[in-house]
């Protein structure tokens, strides 16, 4: 098979192989850290919440690429996995602070996980 010049060669499982034209190179490594360029309501995840590149989904000829997130709190837990297109991250830049916010208690995370004061209830008993 005769690829296109500047084909670039990703494998998404051990037995696949996709073949990036160069219009869709990765413009996000793996591993580094993104922000939300938007809001996910559907993921109780804000503009601005930072999230870590595991994955890359090539897309189709006219369709947009897209990224898979792990999604962390503030201790290192990962709260929430979530796919998004290219558009709905961003860099960090070294002119831009952290902060944290409480987690909603909807976030895939902490549903059906029991509170401190309850686990301690448990454990006295």
């Amino acid at each position: 098979m005769k690829l296109p010049a500047n084909t670039t060669i990703a494998r998404r499982k051990v037995n696949e192989v996709c073949y990036l034209a160069a219009e869709q190179t990765m413009k996000y490594d793996l591993f580094i850290r993104v922000a939300l360029t938007e809001d996910l309501p559907g993921r109780h995840l804000r503009r601005g919440d930072v999230a870590t590149v595991v994955e890359h989904h090539p897309g189709s000829p006219g369709q947009e690429l897209g990224y898979t997130l792990e999604v962390f709190n503030a201790v290192g837990e990962t709260v929430d996995v979530v796919t998004v297109r290219e558009s709905q991250i961003e860099r960090l830049t070294a002119a831009e602070l952290l902060s944290v916010r409480p987690m909603a208690a909807s976030t895939r995370w902490w549903r059906g996980r029991q509170t401190l004061p309850s686990l301690l209830q448990t454990c006295v008993r």
